[in-house]
């Protein structure tokens, strides 16, 4: 994920940016969700059970320590239908683990809501459209009012809340109101993912947006960024999945303090784009071990090998071909001048577009020849 409005601070302030000294894992604890939303990757089903016992999470937080994870990402299906959750989250805070939520919202009430607060130091709350939009997308109706009512209860409670917005043909008509319904509710941070093919987003590529409509976007996104920082509001704005996007920043931000470019520079080939099989992995339900929650390959499964085991597994060819930095890539990426910066964008896009070339271009690139610093 590319932190927007972290590094603009950071540097203008001369700063630190926030810099993870470890591994980010995004763990789908269940399969089983109230909603059935178009984009899910993981199949979620209301119907399904549990497989992973609590004692088997338990027992794996160890080995998350000695694969030096920092954070884990509460997932799902939806996290909040496991009973034990809450019990989870307090190993993970025991074990110095950070633990983020990432919830549809459906299930925050005055009965859990401090104590969602209290496990988690951040929830994410998934907002699709304004209204119907929203429900259509997410497939129940009422789902957006109750979603915006689990944000305001977790303010009312003093909670971290923020918005989650996944970019889609679907969605688009709502992107620019999402951004005043930030402004108006007052989230702690916005988070616009652009979708990535996989799961039920790959059987709907065809949801996607043109690229003239991802670029217009994403200038928004980062002058809107710039702006907030200028005026003081305190609305973190994150973009995900498509680190193409740092070079639009680069742009903005370089045209309005030149005197800085360099140093932005520099902390964007710090942050080195995409990091799936680096610092970021992902355990599904089942404890299969993948580089992203998009992946379309394990690496491991967790009821065979620890996840250290297969996080530091120095044979794997798969991690070892991700962790190449920048990465060896064909199609555009074999020569693009700014390589170091994304390192190639999502390797589960180029698989799904390039009839299974896991190291061919990001389909989704929206960046020119002279953007890419071809002549």
């Amino acid at each position: 994920m590319l932190r927007i409005s972290n590094l603009i601070k950071s540097v203008l302030e001369d700063k630190k940016s926030r810099v993870l000294d470890g591994n980010i894992i995004i763990w789908n604890f269940t399969n089983r969700c109230n909603l059935s939303c178009r984009h899910c990757y993981s199949y979620a089903d209301p119907n399904s059970k549990d497989f992973l016992t609590t004692e088997f999470i338990l027992n794996a937080i160890g080995d998350l320590k000695k694969a030096n994870v920092k954070f884990v990402i509460f997932s799902g299906g939806e996290p909040l239908i496991r009973k034990d959750i809450f019990d989870i989250a307090d190993a993970m805070r025991e074990n110095g683990i950070v633990t983020y939520l990432s919830t549809n919202g459906l299930y925050v009430s005055e009965k859990n809501v401090d104590k969602i607060i209290e496990k988690f130091n951040y929830i994410g709350i998934s907002i699709d459209g304004i209204g119907q939009v929203h429900d259509d997308f997410r497939g129940l109706k009422g789902a957006f009012d109750r979603s915006i009512a689990a944000i305001k209860l977790i303010q009312q409670h003093g909670g971290n809340a923020g918005m989650r917005f996944t970019m889609t043909a679907e969605t688009q008509d709502s992107f620019y109101d999402i951004f005043k319904l930030a402004e108006d509710i007052g989230v702690d941070k916005l988070y616009l993912s652009h979708l990535v093919y996989s799961g039920r987003g790959l059987d709907n590529l065809k949801m996607d947006m043109s690229k003239e409509k991802r670029l217009e976007f994403v200038n928004f996104i980062i002058d809107k960024a710039l702006e907030y920082q200028k005026s003081g509001k305190k609305i973190d704005i994150v973009t995900g999945n498509m680190e193409m996007d740092a070079i639009i920043l680069l742009e903005k931000f370089s045209s309005i303090y030149p005197e800085k470019r360099d140093e932005m520079l520099e902390r964007l080939k710090a942050w080195g784009g995409n990091s799936a099989g680096k610092r970021l992995g992902n355990i599904d339900w089942e404890g299969r071990v993948k580089p992203d929650p998009f992946f379309p390959f394990f690496i491991g499964d967790m009821r065979e090998n620890s996840f250290d085991k297969i996080w530091l597994n120095e044979e794997n060819d798969i991690l070892q071909k991700l962790r190449q930095y920048p990465r060896k890539l064909s199609g555009k990426c074999k020569n693009c001048g700014v390589i170091d910066i994304c390192n190639g964008g999502s390797r589960s896009r180029a698989y799904a577009v390039s009839d299974g070339d896991l190291w061919s271009e990001d389909p989704s690139c929206y960046l020119s020849d002279e953007q890419r610093g071809v002549k």
